[in-house]
């Protein structure tokens, strides 16, 4: 048990911190608004993880990808999705704004909702969990189900705690670099490119 324990904790932490569409996104997203902005994506990937985690746990996730139909719709939804937030993104201007005063306090939780979103419309994530988690399972006294959100509960706090230290460092260059054009212009694009970039993976991926 201890075993298969620490080598998904292993497994999950090389996981998260390889390079891939979601904390690169974190990366540039917080390189343009900040370390508060970047955690409050973060949180919403990982809430998109225990939705997952719940899934799995309870079989739907296997439902929905033994049903193509159901699974073209997900990935179809889940690319629209992020085709509509790059278009936000385009038509947004570059100045990089104060979020901390009040007027700005409902853009937190935008944020926090398209994390969740980017996580939860994603098939890509729904048939990973429902791949890795299965091989980990330690324990024939402990329901399934609790195991599942075990394994769970390790994922998203190592992930919380990887993507979070990437949100930091990256806000330190926000600091510096926030009073320059070309800086703010540059991770404008780059947030649009990684989130086509990750529309385009869903749409070419196969059921």
């Amino acid at each position: 048990m201890d075993t298969i324990l620490i080598s998904f904790t292993i497994a999950s932490f090389f996981l998260a911190l390889a390079p891939g569409p979601d904390n690169f996104f974190v990366l540039t997203f917080s390189a343009k608004y900040g370390r508060t902005l970047g955690i409050l994506t973060v949180l919403g990937l990982v809430g998109g993880c225990f939705i997952h985690t719940s899934l799995v746990a309870f079989g739907v996730s296997a439902l929905i990808i033994n049903n193509s139909f159901l699974l073209s719709i997900l990935k179809y939804i889940g690319a629209i999705y992020l085709l509509f937030l790059a278009i936000k993104v385009y038509k947004s201007d570059n100045e990089i704004k104060n979020l901390k005063a009040p007027k700005y306090e409902i853009n937190k939780l935008k944020v926090f909702i398209n994390g969740l979103l980017m996580n939860i419309l994603n098939p890509k994530v729904l048939i990973f969990f429902l791949a890795f988690f299965p091989t980990f399972i330690f324990s024939d006294s402990i329901s399934p189900v609790i195991q599942f959100y075990i394994l769970g509960g390790i994922f998203m706090l190592i992930t919380f705690i990887v993507f979070s230290f990437i949100a930091f460092f990256s806000s330190l260059i926000y600091k510096n670099f926030k009073k320059y054009r070309f800086y703010t212009e540059l991770l404008k694009w780059l947030n649009i490119i990684v989130l086509i970039s990750i529309a385009i993976i869903i749409l070419l991926s196969e059921n």
